[in-house]
């Protein structure tokens, strides 16, 4: 686990909160079956475990830093609008996993800093996988680690050699097509496409290595807040297909720096095909 004598004080605290969380999803994930859920959307479910965890970080971070604001997948915003310092949560990114019995779901903490109006910075993240005991971190300018292992994106070069990782658009027919039509664009020249279920663990992944990008349209915050900051400080670039601020928009495009720009490229593409389709280019 992480070595407490390399973090500050407030990632200390998302650490023990986040891995008293996944202790409490751990032993939910042992008696799925008995676990109450509903549906928020299309592929989009929510329970009770969500719904604890979520309770649980929120407290736990609350008295630690009762100044910090706090964005909840499940409870949204509360804390003063004119915030400095703001919680970004995810309690359990990877709900259908968890609910279906695969063991890759993850508790989610960002530490955003305002920056202006409506604008921040993640300085600090957290991504706890419990059913791996993997404790992703990194703060800014510190690097990412996993566990007390320092990370570092892959260093491959070449598309026909490389893995990559997306999600799968549930509900809206316009990011169906884009996606449709990146995949099939990016398939030829690549070495394998995965779809995991947790963008959070994607980023992390792709921080480790493990995968040489990570693409996805219509992401919340809290969905890739973590995971950002550890991609990045693994060495990792991480945009929107035009390049731009994806953390703001929620279109997210990662990878290592020699592969990134070439999935920019793939991704911008398969946008772009759609959009002459429907009429808009």
């Amino acid at each position: 686990m992480a070595p407490s004598a390399r973090l500050s004080p407030a990632l200390n605290v998302v650490v023990a909160a986040a891995q008293k969380a996944g202790r409490r999803l751990l032993r939910d994930f042992g008696e799925v079956e008995q676990l109450q859920v509903s549906m928020k959307g299309p592929g989009d479910f929510v329970s009770q475990a969500d719904l604890r965890a979520e309770e649980t970080l929120r407290n736990d971070l609350g008295r630690a830093r009762p100044n910090f604001a706090f964005l909840g997948e499940e409870g949204g915003e509360s804390g003063s609008p004119d915030w400095e310092w703001r919680w970004v949560v995810d309690p359990l990114d990877g709900t259908t996993n968890f609910l279906h019995g695969i063991p890759h779901w993850c508790v989610s903490v960002g530490i955003e800093k305002r920056t202006g109006e409506n604008s921040g910075e993640i300085v600090a993240g957290v991504v706890y996988n419990p059913a791996a005991d993997e404790l992703f971190w990194a703060e800014k300018g510190m690097g990412a680690f996993l566990n007390d292992r320092r990370l570092r994106v892959s260093g491959r070069r070449d598309m026909l050699s490389a893995v990559f990782a997306t999600g799968i658009p549930f509900a809206k027919v316009q990011r169906k097509a884009e996606f449709s039509a990146t995949l099939a664009r990016l398939m030829p020249q690549v070495a394998g496409v995965r779809r995991m279920g947790s963008a959070a663990l994607d980023l992390c992944w792709t921080a480790a290595g493990r995968y040489d990008g990570y693409w996805e349209l219509g992401l919340a915050q809290h969905d890739m807040a973590a995971g950002l900051i550890i991609l990045r400080e693994a060495g990792g670039y991480a945009t929107d297909p035009e390049g731009g601020d994806c953390y703001a928009n929620g279109n997210v495009v990662s990878g290592n720096p020699n592969l990134q720009p070439k999935l920019r490229e793939v991704v911008q593409d398969g946008i772009a095909a759609v959009s002459r389709v429907r009429g808009e280019g």
